[in-house]
């Protein structure tokens, strides 16, 4: 047994020794080396994108110098002034060949494309990226302003969003999880047991997850460690607070606190095994998904979980009994002491709501129906620019372009084609609506690329609307790619992956609670308020950023993020509450039965959702839209779920229920069966 006098410090040793082979062995992480990377597997954006390796050029991609006037428009003279710049910039960029200076026809801006060198390196980019910018400063003439944009520039300052940010997050999650603890136990020492042993599995977590990136080979990237530290941190500690929780209450009953332990791990575990398998597999399920940064999620993330179960289950009880009963001061549990569970405030609640079941579902109903009413007139799907909280130089000079050379100039659609298509090509791409110019480019291996510039923002529903009819027009000889039909194919792959991942999760998380209540009433009803609590929380963030953010849509990726973390983890919440009530129905009637179970579970559960719903806000410090709608619709639902769905309506609809909830075998007719076959088994 784990937790047992003998094994307590054999457990601590060898846990810091895995951890110290983790931390002095694992690889750093096989980061993202291209865009087209992420794109959506078997899309006509990522053949074209791994089509373009052959073409010379594709060993530079062009950065563009805006400039403009601080008043007014650009004169002859300014265009004259920039010249020694250009000469400085072709020197050190295009191995002396002139850079053009491209005037606007109004001379409210110019522009001068810069070839950078590719590199399978992120910091190569982006120390590239920097160069530029200082160099253009160092010369620029006075009174003119310049912004770098295009590809290389958005890569660099979306790789600036991520720069710290693992450090970052972890000191405003720690410092979150910390405060929290204190406030819960009340101890000024029994905190740091549980926050060490979190806090070092999320470090080990992040090092396997590296170690996982090489062997399997997926790339990772800020957003993928930021949410897996974060699952880590929030799982990892309720999964403390539920075993803590029982530990106490086991010693009120145990003298012996290895007993106590015993016990404590043996009914503690059980929840915990439970609710992070269903975690995991709803994670896993995530690997059918057409969108390589779902699949690269679940698999991270499920590492993640299963080191934050080994750290609650395996190291933190050994972690625990290496100190007296005296850890838990002020406020030690004594053999024969009173559970304040019996006469607390959940107690109160639980017998409130039994008493008035049907009037507590439908009022918690209709509450749910109320918030998922925010969903009307919700926008999906964010623009380039728009990805950003903080808006960085790239998106400044993309606003000027726009403005001045059309919206489609620095980032043209690019069509690959048969050579001896080419012209048909260019005459049926300008005929379709929304194109203002295509030209024929560089061509090899029998592939000619065909640029069409669009007149839409880059990444507007306009755009995308535009590539499908480019696509209709052109046949399936050409293949259509770039930056508006990368977006167009993430959009309709999220699709996709929501229409087939919801269900398959919905489905997955249904069979586990069969399993595990061995029922079928009380996994619907479960199923359906979880469900419920989702719906009520995106309609609820959606208006959060629709009238209070300012937000103009939700990032293509949280609906389906957002109901894989509420769903799993909500039904975590669920998974507590009912196994303690099952437990607890072998021996009182369901109302009862569920009372007890509220009174003894309420207090820790509502800490744990708390704790979750702070930790996913933490999301909210990194500048990138998509983690900050994440936290606020996550940590909002986990709230929603551990203060109205686990606390009011799971009990009333059980109530209401009664002894059918536990339908078609209740718990005391298990035990039953066990009593009357343990003399024959004899």
């Amino acid at each position: 047994m784990l937790a047992s006098r003998r094994l307590k410090w054999p457990i601590v040793a060898i846990s810091l020794i895995l951890t110290a082979l983790i931390f002095g062995f694992a690889p750093a992480g096989l980061e993202q080396s291209e865009a087209g990377g992420n794109l959506p597997t078997g899309s006509q954006s990522a053949a074209v994108d791994k089509a373009l390796a052959q073409f010379q050029q594709s060993e530079s991609a062009p950065a563009i110098v805006v400039i403009t006037r601080d008043s007014g428009s650009l004169s002859p003279a300014d265009l004259a002034a920039l010249q020694p710049l250009t000469q400085s910039l072709a020197t050190t960029y295009a191995q002396g060949a002139p850079l053009p200076i491209i005037p606007a026809e109004d001379l409210s801006a110019a522009i001068v494309p810069v070839p950078l060198a590719t590199s399978e390196v992120i910091e190569d980019n982006s120390a590239q990226v920097a160069e530029l910018r200082a160099d253009i400063s160092a010369d620029l003439p006075a009174g003119l302003t310049a912004q770098v944009t295009g590809g290389p520039a958005f890569k660099a300052d979306l790789a600036a969003v991520f720069a710290g940010a693992d450090v970052k997050l972890l000191i405003a999650t720690a410092s979150v999880v910390a405060v929290l603890l204190l406030v819960t136990y009340r101890s000024p020492f029994l905190w740091l047991v549980p926050l060490t042993v979190i806090g070092v599995a999320d470090q080990a977590a992040a090092k396997l997850v590296n170690a996982a990136s090489h062997l399997f080979g997926f790339p990772i990237d800020g957003s993928i460690t930021g949410i897996t530290s974060v699952l880590v941190f929030g799982a990892g500690t309720n999964y403390a607070l539920l075993l803590i929780a029982r530990y106490r209450e086991e010693l009120r009953r145990h003298d012996d606190r290895y007993r106590a332990m015993s016990f404590a791990v043996r009914g503690a575990g059980h929840a915990v095994i439970a609710s992070s398998s269903t975690v995991v597999v709803a994670l896993l399920l995530l690997s059918f998904a057409s969108t390589p940064m779902y699949r690269i999620l679940g698999w991270a993330s499920a590492i993640g979980i299963v080191v934050a179960v080994i750290a609650a289950l395996c190291v933190l009880p050994a972690a625990l009994l290496l100190f007296p009963r005296g850890i838990f001061w002020p406020f030690v549990p004594r053999l024969g002491g009173a559970d304040p569970s019996e006469t607390g405030p959940w107690a109160r609640i639980g017998r409130t709501v039994v008493a008035r079941p049907r009037r507590v579902a439908l009022i918690g109903t209709v509450l749910l129906l109320a918030l998922g009413g925010g969903l009307i007139g919700i926008q999906n799907g964010l623009s380039q620019s728009e990805q950003f909280r903080e808006v960085p130089e790239a998106v400044v000079g993309q606003e000027v372009l726009a403005k001045s050379f059309g919206a489609g100039y620095a980032q043209p659609t690019i069509v690959l084609v048969p050579s001896e298509a080419t012209d048909a090509t260019v005459a049926r791409a300008q005929s379709v609506a929304g194109v203002t110019g295509a030209a024929a480019g560089d061509s090899a291996n029998g592939q000619t690329q065909v640029r069409v510039t669009l007149a839409s923002e880059p990444g507007s529903e306009q755009s995308g609307q535009t590539i499908t009819a480019l696509r209709a027009a052109l046949g399936e000889q050409a293949l259509v790619g770039g930056a508006d039909a990368q977006t167009l194919d993430k959009k309709n792959a999220a699709d996709r992956d929501t229409a087939l991942i919801i269900p398959l999760v919905l489905v997955a998380v249904f069979l586990i609670l069969i399993v595990l209540l061995r029922a079928l009433v009380a996994p619907v009803l479960l199923l359906a308020t979880v469900l419920a609590s989702y719906v009520a929380s995106l309609g609820a963030g959606w208006l959060i950023f629709d009238h209070i953010l300012g937000f103009p849509a939700l990032d293509l990726g949280v609906p389906l993020l957002a109901f894989l973390f509420l769903v799993a983890l909500g039904v975590d919440y669920n998974i507590f509450l009912a196994l303690r009530a099952r437990e607890e129905a072998e021996k009182l009637p369901t109302r009862e039965a569920m009372v007890k179970a509220l009174a003894v579970t309420g207090g820790v559960i509502t800490s744990a959702g708390i704790l979750l719903a702070a930790v996913f806000a933490v999301l909210g410090v990194l500048p990138l839209v998509t983690l900050a709608q994440l936290g606020v619709i996550v940590g909002f639902g986990v709230l929603l779920d551990t203060l109205v769905v686990r606390s009011l309506i799971v009990p009333a609809l059980a109530a209401w229920c009664g002894e059918r909830f536990w339908w078609p075998r209740h718990p005391r007719a298990s035990v039953s069966a066990e009593v009357v076959a343990e003399p024959a088994a004899g």
